[in-house]
């Protein structure tokens, strides 16, 4: 059983955020149409559902209740909207998620006055910001990214999730699970059911990487390569160091890790680092890109 909270709104004009463009443009692989405009995902352990008007956006959070984390038994019932059983900081996880803290009109204002072409352009793509993603669900879905489309990147990180993820529950009949950790993609059976599922040559990447996650480091690895003011949800932002014409020495010590694992090259490693890692000065580019 999901128990879901009420909607509940935030104040966000879409000169600021459009979810329409940003979690359909190729960041983040786990949002789903559930309803006629309305986007949901699994986000730190529940449900989130979103909509959005001119000036606001909507959400509400579906938690697992105890029973339903406990049980072997697959619900899709849900309880009376309003009563949760946790704590819900849902606001706080969304403008963290969103990067709320920046203001992106300011910044679509200053590269408008350095930039001509984005000044003609930018009118039509209001709203474009980078998430801030987990860092691990971030390098598993751009090792999946290679030669690969947005549609088909969706659907094996969606498979991924439903054969290894822990499941949360139901939004009518749709069955919604969290994003398995390394520790669940290290099992010798991995990398066949992977291949299994159409994951191809990416299969064997996803766990040998799992396997180097898990073996050679600790579980706050990847986070310890954030850009301290970026840090990963929950955490305090912190100086980053200062910036220099290749990046600031955190940028480049993260890059250099990502790159040391199985599917990751350069422009993986960027996705990462931009994406995951919270670090600006990233700039993925393609290989036929140069």
């Amino acid at each position: 059983m999901v128990v879901f909270t009420e909607w509940k709104r935030l104040s966000v004009d879409l000169a600021e955020l459009s979810i329409n463009t940003v979690l359909r443009c190729g960041q983040s692989f786990r949002w789903r149409a559930s309803a006629e405009d309305e986007w949901s995902c699994v986000l730190n352990g529940r449900i989130v559902s979103l909509r959005q008007d001119l000036k606001h956006l909507q959400f509400r959070a579906g938690f697992p209740s105890e029973s339903s984390e406990s049980s072997a038994t697959v619900s899709n019932s849900t309880s009376t909207p309003g009563v949760y059983p946790r704590e819900d900081d849902t606001e706080a996880l969304l403008r963290h998620y969103f990067a709320l803290d920046i203001d992106l009109s300011a910044l679509y204002q200053e590269w408008s006055t350095r930039d001509a072409n984005f000044r003609e352009k930018a009118p039509q793509f209001t709203g474009i910001r980078i998430l801030r993603q987990d860092a691990w669900e971030t390098l598993v879905s751009f090792i999946c990214s290679s030669n690969n489309n947005i549609g088909r990147i969706s659907q094996m990180v969606e498979k991924l999730c439903i054969s290894y993820g822990p499941f949360i529950g139901y939004l009518g009949d749709q069955a919604y699970h969290d994003f398995p950790p390394p520790e669940k993609l290290t099992d010798k059976g991995v990398e066949a059911r992977l291949r299994e599922l159409g994951f191809g040559y990416r299969a064997k990447y996803i766990y040998q990487t799992a396997q180097m996650i898990v073996n050679n480091h600790n579980k706050d690895w990847l986070a310890s390569l954030s850009n301290p003011e970026s840090p990963p949800y929950g955490v305090m932002p912190s100086d980053g160091g200062p910036m220099h014409p290749e990046g600031r020495e955190g940028y480049r010590k993260a890059h250099e890790e990502l790159v040391g694992l199985h599917g990751v090259g350069p422009k993986v490693a960027d996705c990462v680092c931009l994406m995951g890692l919270g670090w600006s000065e990233a700039v993925p580019i393609d290989t036929h890109g140069w």
